[in-house]
């Protein structure tokens, strides 16, 4: 590729044109086509029922629907800093805005299953790069001291989004058409193309590294690091994805991805350490505060998307909840988080309270949460589910600022777009194990309450004979003859015992939840001292 010289007066001019714009214009933005994209990680999870029957596909086949995306979602995005880097990032940027939008409209008028998963892939590519972009364009547009406000807004986009695509997805399968799950990016995507191509620009800083790599020579394709990256993320993302659903060791199929991505992920590491212009910059988790924040995000999408599956599944299982219904359940949480974050950027850029003081407070109020949710009960109402889940979102209202403010508080201005590409790669990858850990937890955890419950109550148990004479004196009340009573009875008693089963898993999810929270709460106090506004104190 040839190198391209910049003139000076018209960089100059570029310069002068991209301080003019107003900063809260780009970064309203970036996070348009971010909270597009992350819309669509939940929106098609009500919908799948309904697209089976109109593509005429069982229900275990339309799941790829969620799986494909997800892979290539896993597959790009750790690769969106070097394609930034590669194509220029507004070029990239743009790229994906097409990509993705065009590929929604794609899928909404696809006739087939096949059709569907091809443009679902390439929507995954596409929205891939799109959060870590106007993640990094966030950092560069504005200065460290104002920087928390920004991340506030980023908050509320990454929380929001997610949380309110399976309420968005039931209500427009209920009212409309399934396909206009897929439709309704395309306005928004135009919106966002236009509005990005003329407030966007690459910064100076970023512009003279890429040219200054150019010349150097530094600008390889690192096509092994690239197809280790592809098929390491691939296939830790189908074992997470698929596990559960085919029984993960006892499926050869998963058992040969979860080799694949261990082994492929050790070779990736090992390989992007030694390469002069690695595609993930792992060399960054050199920085203890940047190394504990992506710990600490890790730990946040596990925790919120693990809870955001967890509670909407609980309620429509136990409580007849439907799952538009369940969705609306768990929204109030993200509205407290949209209200808090603006909170903490403004105690941070004020440097009224430390941001470890905060990211501390955030993890014990989570944890007190997942407490509150594991004590319970089946006849616990709607209401007292929201007020928890909003507990839950007052903790998280006050972790993503700070713990962003911790990542880049000794990071160069070079090197914002390979930490923006990381930070969302831990983020995600929480999410995808979170989400994994509490599908397969309340299974297993439900056999093994069954069998205890069912060893407590056996046949010569007097509770059970109590409750079964008692619910059959009840039925034949009801005009039920004596010899159909008690068997009738003694099955209503295993029903109420299967559900209780599946109510101790769901709490035994919550209290690893809350025991996973307080274990960050020491990795906290390991953080460096910086300044509030987010540069360092010092190296």
């Amino acid at each position: 590729m040839a190198i391209t010289t910049i003139d000076p007066e018209s960089s100059l001019t570029a310069k002068r044109s991209s301080h003019a714009i107003n900063p809260w214009f780009i970064a309203i933005t970036v996070t348009i086509a971010a909270f597009m994209e992350l819309l669509d990680t939940s929106i098609a999870n009500v919908a799948l029922p309904y697209i089976g029957g109109g593509l005429g596909r069982s229900y275990d086949e339309v799941t790829w629907i969620l799986t494909t995306y997800l892979v290539a979602n896993a597959v790009i995005l750790p690769m969106t800093a070097w394609l930034s880097r590669l194509m220029g990032r507004k070029n990239y940027y743009l790229l994906c805005i097409v990509l993705f939008t065009v590929s929604s409209l794609f899928c909404g008028l696809a006739p087939s299953l096949e059709v569907m998963l091809f443009f679902r892939v390439l929507q995954g590519i596409g929205g891939g790069g799109l959060a870590p972009v106007a993640g990094a364009v966030l950092v560069d547009t504005f200065p460290p001291e104002k920087r928390a406000a920004a991340f506030a807004l980023f908050t509320v986009v990454i929380v929001t989004a997610p949380a309110i695509g399976p309420v968005l997805g039931g209500w427009i399968t209920d009212h409309y058409n399934w396909r206009w799950i897929f439709l309704i990016n395309v306005p928004v995507g135009v919106l966002a193309l236009y509005l990005s191509s003329k407030l966007i620009h690459d910064p100076k800083t970023f512009t003279e590294e890429r040219t200054t790599a150019r010349a150097e020579g530094r600008m390889s394709i690192d096509t092994t690091g690239i197809l280790l990256i592809a098929l390491s993320s691939a296939a830790l993302e189908i074992s997470l994805d698929r596990g559960q659903i085919d029984d993960w060791f006892g499926s050869s199929f998963i058992t040969s991805a979860i080799v694949v991505a261990v082994v492929g992920w050790i070779c990736t590491v090992l390989w992007e350490l030694h390469v002069a212009d690695p595609v993930i910059d792992f060399r960054l988790l050199k920085d203890r505060n940047f190394a504990i924040a992506s710990i600490l995000f890790l730990s946040f999408g596990f925790s919120i998307f693990g809870t955001t599956t967890l509670i909407p599944q609980m309620l429509q299982s136990l409580y007849g909840y439907r799952a538009i219904d369940a969705g609306l359940v768990v929204g109030p949480g993200a509205l407290v988080i949209t209200f808090l974050a603006p909170i903490s950027a403004m105690l941070l850029q004020r440097h009224l309270v430390p941001a470890k003081v905060l990211v501390i407070l955030s993890f014990s109020i989570v944890a007190l949460a997942m407490v509150v949710f594991s004590n319970m009960n089946l006849d616990t109402n709607g209401g007292h589910y929201v007020l928890v889940r909003m507990l839950q979102g007052f903790g998280y209202g006050f972790f993503f600022v700070p713990v962003s403010m911790i990542a880049y508080s000794y990071l160069r201005p070079d090197q914002n777009n390979k930490a923006s590409s990381l930070t969302n790669f831990f983020r995600n990858w929480g999410g995808s194990f979170g989400i994994a850990f509490v599908t397969t937890i309340v299974e297993r955890r439900e056999d093994l309450h069954q069998v205890n419950l069912g060893a407590r109550l056996g046949g010569s148990s007097q509770i059970l004979r109590q409750s079964t004479d008692g619910m059959a004196m009840r039925l034949t009340q009801h005009g039920l003859s004596g010899a159909d009573a008690g068997p009738v009875a003694l099955g209503a008693v295993y029903q109420q015992m299967i559900r209780q089963s599946t109510f101790l898993a769901f709490m035994d999810c919550f209290r690893v939840l809350g025991w996973i929270s307080l274990g960050m709460i020491p990795l906290v106090f390991l953080v460096r001292k910086f300044k509030g506004g987010g540069a360092p104190t010092g190296h």
